[in-house]
This record gives C-alpha cells, sequence and structure tokens, in this order.
C-alpha cells in the first residue's frame, strides 16, 4: 500500500502515534474534566484544593454528570455571561424522586428562584438550597429545547449534529448513572431570565455579557445532570451558549441554618428531607 501523503508524520506509525500521545500529558483543553479533582486550581478564596471533589469545564453542547454527596456545595459559573445551564437532580437513594419544577414554585410563592430558594423534589423534600447567587436570572418555567425544537429554528436538532438540544444531552449525560430519558422532568434552567406579562406572556431577557455564579449545597445524596444549550426562547438564528464551569466541595454546614426557617414552607420540606434519611439509616 503507498504511504498517505497527507498524513501526519508525526503519527504515521504506531510508535509515533504512541509517542505523540504521550507527549500530550500534562496539557489540558479549553473544554474538560480536572482529573484528579483535587488537581483544581482558581477556586474560590475559602475552598482548599484538597476537599474539591468535582470540577470540569463545558462549552455550548457540552453535558456532564455527577454523584454528590448530602452537603457538597456545587458552584456553576456562567464564565462569558452569555450561556444557559440545564439543570437536573435527582435522589441518589431513590432516583424515581426527581427535581419537581412546579412544586419549587408553587411551594415557596416564588416563580423567580435566587439565593435562598429551594430545588424540591416531587415528594415535598428540599434536594438542594441555593445558598449564593449573583445572577438571580434562572427559569423554572420554561423547560428544555428538544429536537423538533432546534430542528425548526437551526435545521438540525440531533444529539451529536453542530446544534443538539437540551433534553438529547441530558439524556446521554444521566445514561452514565443508569437514567433514561424517561427519568428527566422540566428541569431548570440557570443564567436566563424569563418574565411572566401580565397576560400571562413569557420573555425571554437579553444576556448580561457579565460572569456570575451560584453555588447549590445538597441536601440529600444527589444525581446531578447538566446541559450547556440555548434556552427553548432564545430567538438568535446562532446556537449560542457561552463557557461554563463546575466545581464542587465538601463543606461543613452552618448552625443555625438560616436557610432552614426563612419560611415555614421551607422548614417543612427540610424537615421532610431529614425523615427521609432518619428513616434509611434504621
Amino acid at each position: 500500500m503507498e504511504p498517505d501523503p497527507t498524513a501526519d508524520a508525526g503519527t504515521a506509525s504506531l510508535e509515533a502515534a504512541l509517542a505523540h500521545a504521550r507527549s500530550q500529558a500534562g496539557t489540558g483543553a479549553a473544554t474538560q474534566a480536572t482529573v484528579p479533582a483535587t488537581g483544581a486550581t482558581d477556586l474560590p478564596a475559602d475552598v482548599a484544593a484538597g476537599d474539591v471533589v468535582w470540577d470540569e469545564r463545558l462549552g455550548a453542547r457540552g453535558y456532564a454528570t455527577a454523584v454528590l454527596r448530602r452537603g457538597t456545595i456545587l458552584r456553576i459559573a456562567d464564565q462569558a455571561g452569555d450561556t444557559c445551564v440545564n439543570l437536573q437532580l435527582w435522589n441518589a437513594a431513590l432516583t424515581s424522586e426527581r427535581y419537581n419544577p412546579a412544586d419549587t414554585v408553587k411551594v415557596q410563592w416564588q416563580a423567580y428562584l435566587g439565593a435562598g430558594s429551594l430545588l424540591l423534589s416531587d415528594r415535598g423534600r428540599v434536594l438542594a438550597t441555593l445558598v449564593a447567587d449573583t445572577s438571580g436570572r434562572h427559569d423554572a418555567l420554561c423547560g428544555h429545547t428538544n429536537r423538533r425544537g432546534n430542528e425548526a429554528r437551526y435545521g438540525h436538532g440531533a444529539a451529536h449534529g453542530p446544534t443538539p438540544n437540551a433534553r438529547d444531552l441530558l439524556a446521554l449525560a444521566v445514561a452514565r448513572q443508569g437514567l433514561e430519558r424517561r427519568d428527566l422532568t422540566a428541569g431548570l434552567n440557570l443564567f436566563t431570565s424569563v418574565r411572566v406579562a401580565d397576560d400571562g406572556a413569557l420573555s425571554l431577557q437579553a444576556p448580561t455579557d457579565a460572569p456570575s455564579h451560584v453555588e447549590l449545597r445538597a441536601e440529600l445524596d444527589l444525581v446531578v445532570a447538566v446541559a450547556v444549550a440555548p434556552h427553548p426562547l432564545d430567538a438568535r438564528p446562532t446556537y449560542t451558549a457561552g463557557p461554563v464551569r463546575l466545581t464542587a466541595w465538601t463543606a461543613v454546614r452552618p448552625e443555625p441554618d438560616p436557610f432552614r426557617t426563612s419560611s415555614p414552607e421551607r422548614q417543612r420540606a427540610f424537615e421532610n428531607s431529614e425523615q427521609f434519611l432518619l428513616a434509611g439509616s434504621r
């Protein structure tokens, strides 16, 4: 066989390819996980590298998943001020229990989530607390994009195409945890501000172009899945979703916990979670 004149001389043979691959050790890419997570750098001032359990960077079309223990803090950072992080949560000990956006909104009497808000399950338990938020621009109403909608807007919507829809990306993410598409809910969209008009119409606000972040505290052991894909109301013709960083670390729960007693409804949700933990320990 004649040699391929277009082949890279550095990988034209098995030996050269092996040497090339090994030469990449210690290098990084713009979007990848930090392994081990304790090697993460550029952390919040009060976070020690030894406490980090997950650190990953995602770009548009990226997705990721992890299992986080109760008490873990997950920081999700919008690094450029123009992204949409599609988020889903499950109780890791009972994955039929999952984040419920309708209950999250109605139990707390608030459609616009921010610091102090709880992310509630379909069984009245708190899965996570939004303990910090520099964005204040989140959507618990609209759900995620699907293939049909993306094909209408961009001309393509499949998971492995140039403009994948969020639900397919999330399905790929949760498959790593033994979950399926039917386990997905409407979910939560972070860093996208949707407002409801007096007539019920929904409108997506323009991005701020200012970096921001949220921090979620796991109140039960959680399965977390995220996908970086445009919001379903994003009418721009280009597929736009900026870079995201996910960093999780072990933390000490404050006592007393101000979020627990911020309202009677929130206190009951915490009590429901603690009852579940108590029953499981017997």
